[in-house]
């Protein structure tokens, strides 16, 4: 079916299109801390750079961070269409990243950031992650 927006417009309506937190990272997170007893963790906690999860009790911030939206280049998909707009884009999120982990540091918050393509690779998150089997003794 062709779509019933033109190009430009059909760009701008997804432009407007932000994201409300990626739902599938995260709970592919919250299934490996519940398969390995990790507990005391917040979703949706107000702190600086809205982290994916927060453990109050370690001044632990993790982030989920998509591999696509985040400019990590595992698979290597770079969109013929718009190139310029995505590259800027991801370069943008990049330097954001950099500023909230960054940030979150200088006020005494450890940062962790997961990429999407790890969730998969069970101990390479585990090595990532030791500092929550270090605190609950897993």
């Amino acid at each position: 079916m062709a779509d019933v927006f033109s190009k430009e417009d059909r760009s701008e309506i997804m432009r407007q299109v932000k994201s409300c937190r990626n739902k599938s990272t995260e709970l592919k997170l919250i299934g490996f801390f519940k398969e390995n007893h990790i507990k005391g963790w917040r979703r949706n906690y107000k702190l600086y750079g809205n982290p994916d999860f927060v453990f109050l009790a370690k001044r632990l911030a993790i982030f989920a961070d998509g591999c696509f939206w985040h400019g990590h280049n595992c698979r290597n998909t770079t969109p013929k269409d718009n190139a310029e707009y995505w590259n800027k884009k991801k370069e943008r999120n990049k330097k954001r990243d950099q500023e909230v982990s960054q940030k979150l540091q200088e006020k005494g918050w450890n940062v962790i950031r997961i990429w999407e393509c790890e969730l998969k690779k069970k101990e390479l998150l585990k090595e990532k992650l030791q500092v929550l089997f270090e605190m609950f003794r897993v």
